[in-house]
């Protein structure tokens, strides 16, 4: 195991919206004060009382998904909590996955083989 799940990040037109949206179907709380995030008109947060975190990205131009129609396929991705960012990036590296982007407030962005994104972050 090389981390945790932090949370599953949605890709959206509307952070707010949407993040209202999933509390009206899984209660909790929106833009609860985190450490790890900071809201703003282009990211949202919902904490579950599950204990499970969505987070919702305003995406410019957002395609909404068409299921079953793969030319607009389905848009999210993980945040992985990582103790050690140099050594999970070389794990992950050597899983199959790619570098795509090193972000200087400490986090990394890679592509699965499939060539979804996720991202580590220091935990």
């Amino acid at each position: 195991m090389i981390g945790k799940l932090q949370c599953v990040v949605l890709d959206c037109p509307d952070v707010l919206e949407l993040a209202r949206f999933y509390q009206s179907l899984l209660g909790g709380t929106v833009n609860e004060p985190d450490r790890r995030w900071a809201v703003s008109d282009d990211f949202s947060t919902l904490h579950t009382g599950s204990g499970l975190v969505f987070a919702f990205q305003r995406v410019k131009d957002h395609r909404a998904p068409r299921w079953p129609d793969s030319t607009y396929p389905q848009q999210f991705h993980l945040d992985l909590d990582v103790p050690d960012l140099d050594r999970a990036q070389e794990q992950v590296l050597g899983f199959g996955a790619t570098l795509l982007h090193v972000d200087t407030r400490g986090w990394r962005i890679f592509a699965d083989p499939a060539g979804h994104p996720f991202c580590l972050l220091r935990g």
